[in-house]
């Protein structure tokens, strides 16, 4: 005997039936407080403030309607009254708990109004004024924790619930029931928009933020790159000079033993694989199709042509650059110049106008660069802010890879110190400067 298998609109209307009751079986899984989240100590209060003055509030109001104006017992209306507000405390962490015992104790009250002695011609049922308000109250805890499927079966609850007592005596109801229905949809609404706005906000600046961090993530991973492609030329230098030199030294040396003519040649050898793994390694740092690195790279001897044009730009910059810095490391050389580069280039984004001097320094260890600018005239945008934002980034991984020290930031008359040392003598980059 085969059963016959429902309508597909019977089985989908049972289907959203069982999950809105699941809904409000599932409480939210957060039991913070309401505006937990708030800035202020005081902000984060107001939820525990707001529901202990209602609660204080409601409690005697409730039972002194219950006992004069619907002539229900003492001990019934005390029950009631506290059963209807005291809930309210419970509503700032777990506003769906909290909702069934205000709404358990709504239709027990509309219940036993009905059945008591007193007159209900003129005055609400099946929800009392006092009653109506602490529910409205309940309703914005749940509006501001609870999903939208909670929060629909919530309001529809509600209505079905005063439709059964609008069916069981429709003499007695005075429309208190289709009133709730509609302020309580209303509040659901309005909270429930609210708390989404909020939360569409956070999540907002959490992948602004998260953005932020790749964004400087992918930045520092292209200066590294540069500064690869940059350095690729002096050390490709050095391992061509050892190359020749291994090379030649037999043909330089006389009476050089056969062991030692051995060690020049794998010597040789080593420089030459290592030259062609950097060549592959360069190609790759170059597949983006960049070419502007392929030129001799630029060094100390360069930084009068960067004040030039720094000052053809409108920003009048001076050069104190010491005579007799005496021999300095290729990559130094090249890191020096980069740093009086990108502070230039940050002064003429960043304080146009701006008065600027350049100095470089030295001693028998250690290479000083040293950009300082007045303020602005008017500042058109924060530093770091606009162009490629290498600037500070590169000064720092230059100074990183060779050793040194850098020192950067604002000073009290509105401008900008950008202080570098690097090593004139080859140091440990982890190493740091016992000074």
């Amino acid at each position: 005997m085969s059963t016959e298998e429902p309508p597909p609109r019977t089985a989908r209307a049972r289907e959203s039936l069982r999950s809105l009751v699941g809904a409000l079986r599932t409480p939210a899984v957060s039991t913070e407080p309401l505006l937990a989240d708030a800035a202020k100590r005081w902000q984060r209060l107001v939820p525990y403030v707001l529901a202990l003055g209602f609660a204080a509030a409601l409690l005697p109001t409730t039972t002194t309607v219950l006992v004069q104006d619907y002539q229900l017992a003492g001990g019934w209306a005390g029950a009631l009254a506290t059963a209807q507000a005291a809930p309210l405390l419970l509503a700032v962490t777990r506003p769906l708990q909290a909702w069934w015992i205000v709404f358990g104790a709504d239709i027990l009250g509309a219940v036993l109004l009905l059945t008591s002695a007193g007159d209900l011609d003129g005055r609400s049922w099946p929800w009392t004024p006092t009653a109506v308000v602490g529910y409205l109250l309940l309703m914005v805890c749940l509006g501001l924790r609870e999903p939208r499927r909670t929060l629909l079966a919530v309001w529809l609850a509600t209505g079905a619930a005063g439709l059964v007592f609008e069916l069981i005596s429709q003499k007695h109801s005075d429309g208190v029931n289709l009133l709730l229905f509609v302020l309580a949809g209303v509040v659901l609404l309005v909270t429930a928009a609210l708390r989404e706005r909020g939360d569409a906000q956070r999540r907002l600046v959490e992948q602004e933020t998260i953005s932020e961090v790749e964004r400087a993530q992918r930045t520092l991973l292209e200066e590294r790159a540069r500064i690869a492609r940059e350095l690729h030329d002096v050390v490709a230098h050095h391992m061509s000079v050892i190359t020749v030199q291994a090379d030649s030294a037999p043909y330089r040396i006389e009476g050089l033993p056969d062991a030692a003519h051995e060690e020049f040649s794998t010597i040789a050898a080593a420089a030459r694989e290592s030259l062609t793994e950097m060549r592959r390694l360069l190609a790759v740092l170059r597949s983006d199709g960049s070419t502007s690195e392929r030129t001799p790279q630029p060094g100390l001897s360069r930084v009068q042509q960067l004040v030039e044009a720094t000052v053809r730009a409108g920003v009048p910059a001076e050069l104190s650059l010491a005579a007799d810095l005496g021999p300095v490391p290729p990559s130094v050389d090249l890191s020096a110049y980069r740093i009086v580069q990108e502070a230039l280039s940050n002064v003429v984004r960043h304080a146009p106008e701006a008065p600027t001097r350049v100095s470089v320094t030295g001693d028998a260890h250690w290479l000083t660069v040293l950009v300082v600018n007045g303020p602005a005239t008017a500042r058109t945008s924060p530093l770091e802010t606009t162009g490629t934002g290498h600037g500070l980034i590169g000064m720092r991984e230059r100074v990183r890879l060779t050793g040194g020290t850098l020192d950067t930031g604002p000073l009290p008359d509105g401008g900008f110190r950008v202080a570098a040392r690097l090593p004139l003598t080859l140091v440990d980059p982890t190493a740091k400067d016992p000074s």
